[in-house]
């Protein structure tokens, strides 16, 4: 349990500082083809790579809530460094809801009990393809709307996903590592799908909205989605005692969300739109 853990909160610094360089290039373009291009938005696919290794590592250790709650922390490393990079001074109330998903998830994270994580059915891998063919169709009908959370909502589920994906592949614990097994499952498939929509409408979402609006929306998502599906397909245990503590901490960190939905964007992003207008 602790190599997940130790796993698992080494993603999330991995995931906050691709979400800051990301986040830079998205703001100093307005054209998607450009962005693909630019050297801190590779950079950042990359540091995001090193994330979801880790985060692979995590998830055959810890419950899917568990690790994705720890994932979801990195909501409190990009807001200090938005800070520090854009000037941007959170109001109060963005403080508290800061305050709120870091408390919030780190309770949901506690609240995973020691047990093995269990295999998934051939049911849960025909919810995972029906899931990944819906985020398609939404995303293709709020890619052009103007507002940022929606995107951010459906980024958090197809990364979501993609850790359930990476559950769905069964390796077996003396074979290695075998393309030719993992080649064999739908679900290696399924990860490069819900991986592809989320990486798409988190790059978008943060061209038009503020880092950590983006990202409040976006973390708790990825925690809360996949964690209620690893607990219902999978029957990832809660540790003993422990259910209402992690239903107030889901609570809590919704609110936080809430409270972070409308964050002040950084300068450079209102510049940006008025060039493009």
């Amino acid at each position: 349990m602790l190599t997940g853990l130790l796993f698992a909160l080494c993603a999330t610094v991995l995931n906050s500082g691709a979400g800051l360089l990301q986040s830079a290039a998205a703001q100093q373009t307005s054209s998607r083809t450009h962005l693909a291009l630019r050297p801190m938005y590779l950079a950042g696919l990359l540091v995001d790579g090193l994330g979801w290794i880790c985060t692979v590592v995590a998830l055959r250790h810890l419950p899917v809530f568990a690790v994705q709650a720890a994932l979801g922390l990195s909501i409190a490393l990009t807001a200090v460094a938005t800070w520090g990079l854009y000037g941007v001074r959170l109001r109060v109330v963005d403080r508290v809801g800061v305050g709120a998903c870091v408390l919030g998830l780190g309770v949901v994270a506690g609240s995973a009990g020691g047990e093995a994580p269990a295999d998934f059915s051939g049911t849960a891998i025909v919810v995972l393809a029906s899931g990944v063919a819906a985020l398609a169709v939404a995303a293709i009908a709020v890619w052009r709307l103007s507002a940022a959370w929606p995107l951010s909502f459906i980024a958090g589920l197809g990364f979501g996903g993609t850790s359930l994906a990476v559950r769905a592949v069964h390796v077996a614990p003396d074979a290695g590592f075998d393309v030719g097994q993992l080649a064999g499952q739908p679900a290696t498939y399924l990860i490069g799908l819900y991986w592809v929509i989320g990486i798409t409408c988190y790059s978008r979402a943060l061209a038009i909205g503020s880092l950590a609006g983006v990202t409040a929306v976006f973390s708790v998502t990825e925690v809360i989605a996949p964690g209620l599906v690893g607990i219902v397909l999978l029957g990832d245990p809660i540790r003993s005692g422990w259910i209402v503590p992690f239903a107030a901490g889901l609570v809590v960190a919704v609110a936080g969300v809430v409270a972070l939905a409308n964050a002040p964007t950084p300068p450079t992003v209102h510049r940006r739109r008025r060039h493009v207008r």
